[in-house]
């Protein structure tokens, strides 16, 4: 398990701690007891277990989403994790505190595109 104080990547995921998040940010539904930190293309997702002391954020923009992880009752750890047998990305231990999460880029011919892990 990996763990980190400011920034972290997992596969095309780019995660960094940040003061405050914006205003306008909206809060995401969990989806099956999780929140989609990231879809991949191959169905081999990027989540966090969806609990009361995390919330995942949007404003809309696909490539960045904003987390809230606020200090557990309980001992419960928060876990970034790829739900891949095989070839997996290493689990990410995240702290209580603000995060902004990018999906990283890449340049291709025909412009710029979301980096497809």
């Amino acid at each position: 398990m990996k763990t980190f104080n400011k920034m972290a990547a997992q596969g095309d995921l780019m995660i960094r701690r940040i003061e405050t998040i914006p205003a306008k940010a909206v809060a995401m539904n969990a989806e099956k007891g999780v929140f989609v930190v990231a879809h991949s293309e191959t169905g081999h997702n990027h989540v966090i277990e969806a609990r009361p002391n995390v919330q995942l954020l949007t404003t809309g923009d696909p490539m960045v989403s904003y987390l809230r992880v606020i200090e557990a009752t309980d001992a419960t750890e928060t876990l970034l994790e790829h739900l891949r047998n095989y070839d997996t990305h290493e689990t990410i231990k995240i702290t209580p505190g603000n995060y902004e999460i990018r999906r990283q880029r890449e340049y291709s011919p025909e412009g710029w595109r979301r980096v497809e892990d």
